[in-house]
C-alpha cells in the first residue's frame, strides 16, 4: 500500500557522524524545478552519466537544504547553508553517497518497485529459489563420427 505523507514537513537526515541536514520533502515540484535548473541544463548532452548525476544532486540539494548542523568553515566556525557551501558539501564523496541514499533514492522507490527483478539464486543478492531440479545423472553427449 502506498502511504501518503500529507504533512509535507521538512525532515532531518543524518549524512555522517555529527552532520545532519534538514531537507524539504522530495516532491514533484522540487524534482521538476531541479530538472530545469540552469546548472543541470548546462551539462552537455554527451557528458557521462556521472557528471549529469553530480550536477543534478547539487541542484537538488541547493533547493532542498533548509538548515544543517555540524558543518563549518576552515576555521571551525559553523556556517549557514548557501549555494556554494551546499556544492562544497556534496563534493565530499561519503556525504554525496549518503544524500543519494537517504534522500534521493527514497523518493525513487516507487519507480524502482515497478522495475524489479528476482534475486539471484547465488552471489551477492542470493535469495531467489531455483525453479528447476537437479539432473539425476549427467546428460549423454553426442558421438563424434
Amino acid at each position: 500500500m502506498l502511504t501518503l505523507d500529507l504533512t509535507n514537513a521538512p525532515r532531518w537526515h543524518d549524512l555522517a557522524p555529527g552532520v545532519r541536514v534538514q531537507l524539504r520533502p522530495l516532491t514533484t515540484a522540487l524534482m521538476v524545478a531541479t530538472r530545469s535548473d540552469a546548472a543541470v541544463e548546462a551539462v552537455p548532452e554527451d557528458a557521462p552519466d556521472e557528471e549529469r548525476a553530480v550536477a543534478f544532486a547539487k541542484a537538488l540539494a541547493r533547493r532542498a537544504v533548509l538548515s544543517w548542523e555540524g558543518i563549518g568553515n576552515a576555521d571551525g566556525n559553523a556556517i549557514d547553508p548557501s549555494s556554494d557551501a551546499v556544492d562544497a558539501l556534496l563534493d565530499i564523496w561519503p556525504i554525496f553517497e549518503a544524500f543519494q541514499l537517504t534522500y534521493v533514492s527514497k523518493g525513487l522507490l516507487l519507480e524502482q518497485e515497478k522495475n524489479v527483478s528476482a534475486l539471484s539464486p547465488n552471489g551477492p543478492s542470493a535469495g531467489a529459489s531455483a525453479t528447476a531440479t537437479r539432473a539425476k545423472r549427467p546428460a549423454k553427449t553426442a558421438r563424434r563420427g
